[in-house]
């Protein structure tokens, strides 16, 4: 069903859907591309990091589920519903995950969620992820506002937004479920014209 809009919507139908999906070159020779076939066995290992787990109650639990999700990532990508990468350095080594999701074309507002494996935690993997993916739905994309949250007890993933760029906006009451109950959850946001500090 088509919605009468008295506005204008702020990014055009088919702005994303009318060309494959990016690679995105990030600092520090991190690349973020889709995710290929040949990354399930590593994808679904990453479910079995205790911190993952955590705070991600989502998981996939076979290399041939992985590949239903990559599936459904590049349909995403057609309905212009949602993007996914894998972030990668050049050698091609995934070190995380990133994802672009819940876009509204009409408002020009979308969510970031990303996790990463433990060898590459520290050292700045996430938020340059982060600060990439950002700078390129909010300057070539055109989105206005971009919102990520997280439990108010993961200190990284607070970290990382705000090294980032994004504001910390409020806690939203218990707002999500984890494995050990409901959690209140930090709302952090960029908004187009924000500057982020140390970028």
């Amino acid at each position: 069903m088509t919605r009468a809009l008295s506005t204008l919507p702020v990014i055009s139908s088919g702005s994303l859907a009318r060309s494959p999906q990016p690679v995105l070159t990030a600092f520090g020779g991190l690349l973020l591309r889709p995710w290929e076939g040949g990354d399930a066995p590593g994808f679904l290992s990453a479910y079995r990091d205790d911190e993952i787990r955590r705070w991600h109650t989502r998981r996939p639990l076979s290399e041939t589920q992985v590949q239903e999700w990559f599936d459904a990532y590049r349909q995403d990508w057609q309905r212009e519903t949602g993007g996914h990468w894998a972030v990668t350095r050049d050698s091609g080594e995934v070190l995380g995950r990133i994802a672009l999701r819940g876009l509204d074309f009409d408002d020009g507002t979308a969510n970031v969620a990303y996790w990463v494996l433990p060898a590459a935690r520290g050292a700045g993997v996430a938020s340059g992820a982060l600060a990439t993916l950002t700078a390129w739905a909010l300057h070539e994309i055109g989105f206005h506002r971009l919102e990520l949250d997280h439990s108010t007890r993961n200190a990284a993933s607070c970290r990382v937004a705000i090294k980032a760029g994004y504001l910390l906006e409020g806690t939203k009451r218990s707002a999500a479920v984890h494995e050990d109950g409901r959690h209140d959850m930090h709302l952090h946001a960029r908004v187009l014209g924000d500057e982020p500090d140390g970028l």
